[in-house]
Parts: structure tokens; sequence; C-alpha cells
């Protein structure tokens, strides 16, 4: 076997699997790499390897029972592993319950990770990277319900709660969910290229190719969360004034509230400061203005209240690692 591994150049991409995580944490990468397999020749990529997919357990167990009751058959326990690892792909942990890691999976998992080429993890996987000592000093993400707990728990990382996915040297961590499909398919434009990427999402009916830096979810659907009628009202008002200076002195005058208890309720009720949350409606405007109009860079920062393109850029910068220009190449629509 190991002689026809090396003569047809096979890559193995393992997933390690571990009891009652999230069905779609798996079979959503799985899926990405499987058609990927089955296209290569029909799509004329011509490339000197293919993937081989395997779904190892934590356990000595091959049945493994997921979070949605269903049972999945591995290969069998990681331990028995007797080829090399290309990229190792970790699935998210069940959170309601505690789950304890076996200190031999913990060891396992950083030993691998000066070994394989990549090592990568789902949604609440991270934690399973970040126990093994695998993201210290490193900067991350995972679910944004999740990422508060992952500071709180380990300070020495730096964890991203805006990206879908985050790439640190070798080690990659993806959001919640879905997102493992973006990684995927991110991990395969490293390999063959973006058009192929495209190319591959197209065949899975996937809307769009998300790459790392777009934000996990809107602000403007999180702050629909409060029925406060104060914090609703300055809201509403925000969304409307968004090129006027905003403080949280004016959003108090204006909800008859003093400033000191107007932030402390906008805290209790978003989770966020207010200006924070200024900061953020400003960037999710100016990401649809660019994806979606035509306007300048200075026009849109002038209509976001960021004054202007040095600014805009600056805050892009700092949020997503690129800048506003790369970003409307990166995501504006094909239609406009």
């Amino acid at each position: 076997m190991a002689i026809m591994d090396k003569q047809m150049n096979i890559k193995h991409v393992v997933f390690l699997v571990p009891p009652s995580s999230t069905l779609l944490d798996t079979c959503g990468p799985m899926d990405v790499f499987q058609r990927v397999i089955d296209n290569m020749e029909q799509l004329g990529k011509k490339v000197g390897f293919t993937y081989r997919i395997h779904l190892v357990s934590t356990r000595k167990a091959c049945r493994i029972l997921v979070s949605s009751g269903i049972s999945i058959i591995s290969e069998g326990c990681y331990k028995n592993i007797n080829y090399p690892i290309d990229t190792l792909i970790i699935p998210g942990l069940p959170q309601k319950q505690e789950y304890k890691v076996e200190k031999d999976v913990l060891e396992w998992i950083k030993e691998q990770a000066g070994k394989v080429r990549r090592i990568c993890s789902v949604c609440a996987g991270t934690f399973m990277l970040a126990e093994a000592g695998v993201l210290t000093h490193k900067k991350a993400t995972t679910h944004w319900m999740l990422c508060d707990k992952m500071t709180k728990n380990f300070p020495d990382i730096t964890v991203n709660p805006e990206a879908i996915f985050v790439k640190d040297g070798n080690v990659y961590t993806s959001a919640g969910i879905t997102t493992g499909m973006n990684l995927a398919l991110a991990l395969i434009e490293e390999d063959l290229g973006k058009s192929f990427a495209l190319q591959i999402a197209r065949i899975m009916m996937l809307y769009l190719k998300r790459p790392g830096n777009q934000m996990q979810y809107s602000i403007v659907l999180e702050s629909q969360q409060t029925d406060h009628q104060p914090i609703r009202k300055a809201i509403d008002w925000v969304y409307t004034h968004l090129e006027e200076e905003i403080t949280v002195e004016k959003l108090a005058e204006y909800t008859l509230m003093s400033p000191r208890n107007f932030a402390r309720v906008f805290v209790r009720e978003l989770h966020i400061t207010p200006m924070k949350y200024v900061e953020k409606l400003r960037l999710e405007t100016a990401t649809r203005y660019l994806t979606e109009t035509h306007l300048t860079i200075d026009e849109i920062a002038g209509l976001c209240g960021l004054k202007n393109s040095t600014n805009m850029s600056r805050l892009f910068l700092n949020i997503f690692g690129i800048t506003p220009s790369q970003y409307r190449r990166n995501f504006k629509s094909s239609l406009n």
C-alpha cells in the first residue's frame, strides 16, 4: 500500500471525530473533498495527486454517535493510522454537556501539528486544538457564541470573533457549522487554484465561496434581539444617521436617559458597547455599499461616518486584514 500511495501521490485527509460532535461539521467538509475527487478529471484539472478521505474515531469503537442521534461508522481509532496524514480536520465538540478529551488524544493532536501539512478545526473543534496547545500564541476563531468562552479559557490565543476562518501558519480554525465547507473550499483553492474551487462551489450549489475574512454574522440582525424601546429607538436613529458624529451622550439625550445608564442598558441588551455597535454597523454598511454599488471609497466612507478612505482602510485592515478595494474585488456580485 505504501508503494502504491507513493506512485499515486495520495494526499490523506483525516477527520478525527469525537463522540456527540455535530454531523454537519464532519459531513460538510467531507463532501467538499469527495466532490473534488469525483470531478478532477471531468473538470479537466490535470494534477499529480488525488485525495483520500478517512474518518477516524477518538476511541476504540468504530461506531460514533453524533449530536443528532445518528450513528456513523469510522474506519477505526486514530491510533491505528499507518499512512502519512496530509490534512487533519477536527470537527466540533459537544457544548451542551461537559466532554473531557482524553489526554492521549490531545497529545496525539499536538504531535500531529508538527508533522502534518495542515491541521484544521471546525466550529468548537477549535477547543481541542487549544487544549492540545496547538493554538498557543496564535490567532484563531470559533463559533461567535463561543468566542468569549475561548478568550476567557485560553487568554494566550488571539480570538477573532468576526472571521469565517483563520489561518496561522499551518493551523486553520473555522467558525460555526457550515463554515467548515468554506474552509474546505479554501484548502482546495490552495491546492488546485481559485477557478477550480469556484467550480466545486457551483457544483455543490453553494451560493458563495466565502473567504475567511468575511463577517460571521450581521450586527443588524443581532440587534433585533432586544425589545427595550429606548434602545430600539437609539438603534433605529443610528441606522439613519451614520454619516453624522455619534456619541454616547447624543444617543442618551435622544432616548431621554443619562449617558451612564444608557451605556449600561445598551450593554445589557446587546452585549456590546454603544460605540462598538456603531463601528460594526458602519463597517457592515460599508461592505454592503462596496458590493452593491459603484460608489467610490471616499463616498462610501462619508456615507458611513468614517470620514475618509484612510480611516475606512484602517478599519478594514484591522477587522478583515484587507483593504476596501480588495474587499470589493473579492465579494462584488457579478450582477452589479
